[in-house]
């Protein structure tokens, strides 16, 4: 089962034109999230980024940027104990809480 994290919460971008193709995003990647194409990373899952920063961190080139903390997997957590869907507080007009999203 592929675990999906807070939906549209996700900062991860990618500037493929700066990308080199060594791969070394898709080797630390826990989730699958990226995979090469034409010799460069692709974002293929982005409901799987958990936003670890692993992939960012990793990379070379500056080609991957991501705000990597602690808030989304807080709200992952609780939605887990709770029993209900990850919530963070990000949608509009909504306050963010757990120290998610800002």
């Amino acid at each position: 089962m592929r675990m999906t994290y807070i939906r549209n919460g996700e900062t991860l971008a990618l500037d493929r034109q700066a990308c080199n193709g060594c791969g070394r995003c898709i080797e630390v990647c826990p989730h699958e999230v990226l995979a090469m194409a034409e010799k460069r990373a692709q974002i293929v899952d982005r409901r799987a980024c958990m936003e670890c920063g692993a992939c960012a961190m990793n990379c070379e080139t500056g080609a991957l940027t991501v705000h990597a903390g602690v808030g989304c997997a807080a709200a992952v957590i609780q939605g887990m104990i709770r029993g209900t869907k990850p919530q963070c507080g990000c949608g509009a007009g909504e306050t963010p809480t757990g120290g998610c999203c800002g």
